[in-house]
This record gives C-alpha cells, sequence and structure tokens, in this order.
C-alpha cells in the first residue's frame, strides 16, 4: 500500500466518521470527503492523466485534489493570481487538458475542459470505478522557479509521497486529536507536507479564509477557535507569532521551512511549544531532514543545524569528485533515498543533470552548501552560486547577510549582489530595523567588527518589512532598485 488513495483509503475504512477537512463554511468526514472527491472525479474524462487544479483554497479544493488522485491522474497547482502567461506556460508544458476551477475563474483558459467546482458542491452518490493505483504514477506537477528564467516542474510520484507521510509520522507522531492547519499556497511543498501528512495519518485539516491567511491576529484567532495543533510554515511567519502577546495555548509543533530560521525569531516559541527547523528541495519531496531547535544548538552564525536525514532518506556532504568529506568540511548537500523525485518534465536535458544514478541509489544534487557537525548534524551554510568578487576579493553575500542579521539593531535584513555597467559587482543591504531612528552609522560601524571594509554594502535601503513571495522568501522583485552610476 504505497499510493495515496490506497493510504487514505484506509483511513476511511478505520474510521468513516472522523473529522478529515474543514473551512468557516463547511466540515468532511474522511467518508464525506471521498464522497466529494468521488462526485468530482466522475467528471474528469476517462484516461485523463493530468489535472490542473486552480481554486480558492476551501474544502472543495482538497477534494478536488482527491478527485484528480482517484481517477489515476497526477495534479498541477496553481493560485488563481498566479500571472495568467505562468499558468498558461505550466498548463501547456504539463500536457494538462482539463481544469478544475471556481465559477469565478472559469473564463480565463476556454482551450481547456473546465470542471467547475464552487462552495458548497452538494455531494452525489457516484459510482467511480477504481483506477489502477501504482506507486511509480506522478501524484503532482510541481513548479519551481528556473534559473532560465522558465519555471521547472518537478515530477512526484505516489511513492515518494507516501515515503515522506512515512517519514514525517515517524517523527512528529500525528493522530486523530492533531488538526494542522492549511496555510500554504499550493504551489509550494510545505502545502503537500500540510495536506497528504495529515490526511493520510488520522489528522484532520483546518483551512482559514484569506482575510485570516493575510493577517497574523485574525489567523491566531483561527487557530485558537479550532484547537490548531500543528503548523508548518516559513520562518517569517514563526517569528510573527513569537512576538505576540500570547501563543495559543492549543499549539504543540511548529515547523520552519522554505528558508533560513534564526534564534532570534523564536526566541519566546522556545519554552512554550515544540520548534522544528528543516531542510529539503521540492525535488526531493518536502523535508529531507529535521532539526529540533533549542537554546543548547545555536550555531554561530545564529541559525540552527539542519538535523539529521529523515526516515528513509540519507544527506551526504560531497566534494566535487563525489567523495563524502568529514566533520567540518564545506561540501555540496547531495540526497539519496526514496523521496528523490523523478526530475523535471519538459526538456530539461542541464537541469535534470542534478539527478544522478549511483551504485547507492538515486542521487539528487542540491546545489547547497554545508557541512558536517561532530554531533551528526548537519549545519545549511548558502547556495553554491551566492558569491561575488568585490575589488579582485571573493565575498560570501551570505556572510554579510548573517552579520548583520546579528546585530541587535536589525529585526531582518536581505543583502543583494549586484552589477552595475561595467560588470563590476556591489551590494545593496535591505535592512529592517529593530526600533526607529537607527543610523546608518551605527550599523555601519556594528558591521566593521565583524568584515574588512570591502564586504560592507555599498548601499543601504531601509524597510517597514522585507516583501516575501508565495514561497515566503523575500521577493528580490519587490525590492526597490538601487543602481550605480559608472564613469562614461
Amino acid at each position: 500500500m504505497n499510493t495515496i488513495i490506497e493510504k487514505f483509503m484506509a483511513q476511511v475504512n478505520e474510521n468513516k466518521d472522523a473529522l478529515a477537512v474543514f473551512d468557516n463554511e463547511r466540515n468532511l468526514s474522511r467518508k464525506g470527503l471521498l464522497l466529494l472527491a468521488d462526485t468530482i472525479a466522475a467528471r474528469i474524462p476517462k484516461g485523463c492523466k493530468r489535472v490542473g487544479i486552480m481554486m480558492n483554497h476551501s474544502v472543495e479544493m482538497i477534494a478536488s485534489i482527491f478527485a484528480a488522485l482517484r481517477a489515476g491522474a497526477a495534479y498541477i497547482p496553481v493560485e488563481p493570481f498566479f500571472p495568467k502567461e505562468r499558468i498558461r506556460y505550466m498548463m501547456e508544458e504539463a500536457e494538462v487538458s482539463v481544469l478544475i476551477t471556481n465559477r469565478e475563474y472559469a473564463e480565463r483558459f476556454p482551450k481547456l475542459t473546465n470542471i467547475i467546482v464552487d462552495k458548497g458542491l452538494a455531494i452525489e452518490e457516484t459510482a467511480v470505478g477504481d483506477a489502477e493505483y501504482d506507486e511509480r504514477d506522478l501524484a503532482y506537477i510541481l513548479y519551481t522557479s528556473g534559473t532560465t528564467g522558465r519555471p521547472k516542474g518537478v515530477s512526484v510520484t505516489n511513492a515518494n509521497v507516501c515515503h515522506y507521510v512515512r517519514a514525517f509520522c515517524n517523527e512528529f507522531h500525528p493522530d486523530c486529536g492533531d488538526i494542522m492547519l492549511q496555510h500554504s499556497v499550493c504551489s509550494f511543498d510545505i502545502f503537500v507536507e500540510e495536506v497528504f501528512t495529515t490526511l493520510l495519518s488520522g489528522a484532520a485539516l483546518a483551512i482559514p479564509s484569506d482575510e485570516e491567511r493575510a493577517d497574523i491576529k485574525k489567523l491566531i484567532g483561527f487557530i485558537k477557535r479550532n484547537n490548531v495543533t500543528m503548523l508548518s510554515g516559513f520562518p517569517y511567519l514563526l517569528q510573527e507569532i513569537n512576538d505576540l502577546p500570547e501563543i495559543p495555548k492549543s499549539l504543540r509543533l511548529l515547523i520552519s521551512g522554505g528558508d533560513v530560521i534564526r534564534a532570534s525569531y523564536i526566541t519566546n516559541l522556545l519554552g512554550e511549544v515544540e520548534v522544528y527547523n528543516t531542510y529539503g528541495p521540492s525535488e526531493t519531496t518536502v523535508c529531507a531532514s529535521y532539526c529540533r531547535c533549542t537554546k543548547d544548538n545555536v550555531l554561530e552564525d545564529g541559525t540552527f543545524p539542519v538535523g539529521k536525514s529523515v526516515l528513509g532518506t540519507e544527506i551526504k556532504v560531497m566534494d566535487e569528485e563525489g567523495k563524502e568529506l568529514p566533520d567540518g568540511e564545506v561540501g555540496e548537500l547531495c540526497i539519496f533515498g526514496g523521496g528523490v523525485s523523478n526530475g523535471y518534465i519538459g526538456n530539461r536535458f542541464e537541469e535534470n543533470k542534478a539527478f544522478v544514478n549511483t551504485a547507492n541509489g538515486r542521487m539528487y544534487k542540491s546545489g547547497d552548501l554545508g557541512y558536517y557537525l561532530p554531533d551528526g548534524n548537519i549545519a545549511f551554510l548558502h547556495r553554491k552560486d551566492t558569491q561575488i568578487m568585490i575589488k579582485g576579493k571573493r565575498v560570501e553575500v551570505s556572510e554579510v547577510e548573517n552579520i548583520l542579521t546579528k546585530s541587535e539593531i536589525i529585526k531582518q535584513a536581505y543583502v543583494a549582489p549586484k552589477v552595475d555597467d561595467n560588470n563590476l559587482s556591489y551590494m545593496v543591504a535591505y535592512v529592517v530595523p529593530e526600533k526607529e531612528n537607527v543610523k546608518l552609522a551605527d550599523i555601519t560601524d556594528y558591521m566593521k567588527d565583524y568584515l574588512t571594509d570591502f564586504m560592507i554594502p555599498e548601499y543601504f535601503v531601509e524597510l517597514k518589512s522585507l516583501p516575501l513571495n508565495v514561497n515566503g522568501k523575500v521577493d528580490k522583485t519587490a525590492l526597490p532598485n538601487v543602481l550605480r552610476k559608472v564613469a562614461a
């Protein structure tokens, strides 16, 4: 039993009346979710292998995802607010012919067969013929940003997802008393963690409104009203919760992923709830490692280790020759095991070179650098491509950023490498001060204690907050552009 539908059917058979999913307008038991999924699946043409999902977050959206899987298809998730041409590109490359969507979005892609699913869709007594479920079949295609400017579609199988569900359950032990918050956009793999580890383990999924998702105070109100026990999100979400006067008592587990988490983000949380730092590219199915955050395992740069490999996965720190490195030596994080996906769809010959078949199984070369700690945990450093040359000297941009974020007068910081018209590199630091009236001299004087002059950014921009994209990372396109004048 190594497919999503088979595992969910086992949950239905175990306790069909147990709560599975709810939003502010509707709740469904496990059997109810299966029946609603079947109602939608009956409208998917037979033989369809790729189904697009473009919907507002709701019970019906979750049912539509299960409907695609129930019909033996893979789903391709997109948010309605994505640029139209980006969605069109994804649908065309993924060879999507059927799109499940809400009525308000039905006119956007008339060339696709639209299946309209609105809020409150009634359950119909529908006989859905069981498809042939195979663990090797694709479960979903998730698009990530591509270095060429084209988004890359990562193809993830049923076996990959079931592997991760086992790893999650082995570490966090969810059960029918747990309620997981559904906070992530559908196009990021935190969404996969929220949905499948919950519904395939017997826990329930809680879906807030868009308004609640966008406002931390309203989101906390939703968490309190519904006794949410588990939350998986980006570091900045945990930082927002950390800064609240009171942390909801129902929460037992906070999982941080998608970006670097710093000790300063979770000072209040550590004494109240279990906080985990996680690591894993979408290419290896959600997370490849976990680390329980404590006051005792903060690294010198103010971050936490990414921990040890999850069940069924192995992360090795390797040099360019493919040899494993000893403790303390920096190398590329290479990931083996049940989460390693099929790779990218389409004509991606160069990008797919990151996936390598070895004597120890399929490996994904992450492009991330890190090193082993003496206790066996792994420390994440940065991407391989964050070094620039300034005045003939090599500068690690992430090191400059780490120094800034360790300052008591800086709440958040992002350092952007830039290149002028003479092809010379420089840096711009975007900073969110911890308090008002922080002077530039205060920042630069602090940095001079740790960095040589050429490593101090040439420009500083003060912001009220860092703009984030839908994946919870700094949105580089939304940052003010700072151009350096060059001599004619």
